[in-house]
């Protein structure tokens, strides 16, 4: 069953613009799948509404489709047996077609029209300068990153300056999990999230499925399913060398994550990397990483590249170095490699990042008597680690934390650990107050839980 969840933000941004004086001028972009389309649909329901999704077919197409649809909502039977052969006759009957309410306009997939055309925001420039003379609405609708940034938001597009809000959609937190899954348990969550990260197709399509493994045999490993190959569509047409692409991520879900490591696997120069890691950055497959305590965080030497998205880690290490197996009728074998990597080489990476989210919640109630301006994770050039770290600058309070995905409860020996590697963080070293956190997908031990009752800077966080 489709559930609507989350989004409150962006409609409520939706809803001013639509409230505003006069007209305005909305880009919604994001990657496919993520919601875009629900989002309008959402946000169209109880108004009059003109939605059209334009297709990569000629201009010419494009716009008998878009004026079919213009003389339906108008009610104008004239307009649809017309021939009209530029867009600007087009959208001047919209606007001076009198209504009793603000006309909302949705050209979704807005980056074909410019793909066609590549005119085609000089002539929307040009439409809109008439356009936002009347109340109208228009949202600008698209799911090509590159395209939609270059033909809308970019300083030398011809539409740059005009847009009244913008939103860039991502992918759903975890938080909201529960209300896509109500019948399951918080672990059973994590371990949902870990596959589908936060993509609301992709939580679609394993909403019926008992159990992780069930799910990603039947979505995943099925090579009639579109999540087997969606790491290809979602690149095809975002960049050119897409076997290049997916060599540096493939690199990265092997565990290099140092800049000279992936150069040196892929046997290239560092410098020759820097489109890639960019491009991939912008489209938010992967992230810069560096210390929390960093305080130039562009310039640090310490930095590591990863996977932000959950998915596309998963496919990578699991799907992508497999495909010999699964051509060939050998998904068993795959499957079974799963079973025994999927919850320590690929959960437990995921629950850090959940928990890593989930201390702006804790914060949020009150759960210290300062706040933080960041949360991250802590590491050195020695091999130690932090998995998080949040930071209250104005108060000079550090909160240190471990996040144990295991089976067996997690002990005092963790948090002894704990305390020493904090102890290594050289920020506000020697004025700084320390607390710590334990995260624990299977509980803690008596003693720790005993412990914890006894001290205030201790948090311990069961799942």
């Amino acid at each position: 069953m489709k559930r609507f969840v989350d989004r409150e933000k962006e409609l409520e941004t939706l809803e001013r613009e639509y409230a505003r004086d006069g007209a305005a001028l909305v880009v919604l972009y994001g990657r496919r799948r993520v919601g875009k389309t629900a989002l309008c649909a959402e946000f169209m329901k109880g108004k009059k509404a003109l939605y059209f999704l334009a297709t990569e077919e000629s201009e010419t197409q494009n716009r008998n489709q878009f004026k079919d649809l213009a003389a339906e909502y108008l009610g104008n039977p004239l307009l649809k047996n017309a021939s009209v052969d530029n867009w600007d006759i087009l959208f001047e009957t919209i606007a001076h077609t009198p209504m009793d309410e603000k006309k909302v306009i949705i050209l979704d997939e807005f980056q074909y029209l410019g793909k066609a055309n590549p005119a085609f925001p000089s002539i929307f420039q040009r439409i809109w300068e008439k356009l936002k003379e009347t109340p109208v609405m228009v949202i600008l609708c698209g799911s090509l990153i590159t395209m939609m940034e270059s033909q809308t938001l970019r300083y030398d597009s011809p539409l740059y300056g005009r847009r009244t809000a913008q939103i860039k959609l991502k992918q759903i937190p975890f938080q909201y999990y529960h209300e896509f899954f109500p019948q399951k348990s918080r672990k059973e969550l994590i371990e949902f999230y870990s596959v589908t990260g936060g993509v609301p197709k992709y939580i679609e399509l394993f909403e019926d499925d008992r159990d992780i493994y069930t799910a990603i045999e039947k979505n995943i490993l099925n090579t009639s399913s579109f999540l087997y190959d969606e790491p290809t569509f979602l690149l095809q047409k975002e960049v050119s060398e897409i076997g290049s692409y997916f060599s540096v991520i493939r690199t990265i879900a092997q565990g290099n994550h140092k800049l000279s490591k992936i150069a040196g696997v892929l046997e290239v120069k560092q410098t020759s990397l820097s489109k890639y890691l960019k491009t991939l950055i912008n489209l938010d497959i992967l992230e810069r990483e560096v210390p929390v305590t960093e305080t130039d965080p562009e310039k640090s030497k310490k930095g590591l590249y990863k996977i932000r998205d959950p998915f596309l880690l998963f496919w990578f290490k699991f799907v992508y170095p497999n495909l010999g197996y699964i051509e060939s009728d050998q998904e068993q074998v795959v499957i079974d490699k799963i079973r025994r990597n999927l919850v320590d080489n690929h959960i437990a990476f995921i629950y850090e990042d959940i928990c890593r989210e989930r201390m702006w919640q804790l914060a949020g109630e009150g759960k210290w008597d300062f706040t933080f301006t960041k949360v991250g994770r802590w590491w050195d050039n020695k091999g130690e680690e932090i998995d998080v770290a949040a930071l209250d600058d104005a108060g000079c309070n550090g909160v240190f934390g471990e996040c144990k995905y295991w089976k067996t409860p997690v002990g005092i020996n963790v948090l002894r650990d704990l305390e020493r590697k904090a102890a290594l963080v050289d920020w506000k070293k020697g004025s700084r107050k320390d607390w710590f956190i334990l995260f624990s997908a299977s509980g803690f031990t008596e003693d720790l839980k005993a412990l914890a009752k006894s001290r205030d800077d201790l948090l311990l966080v069961e799942e």
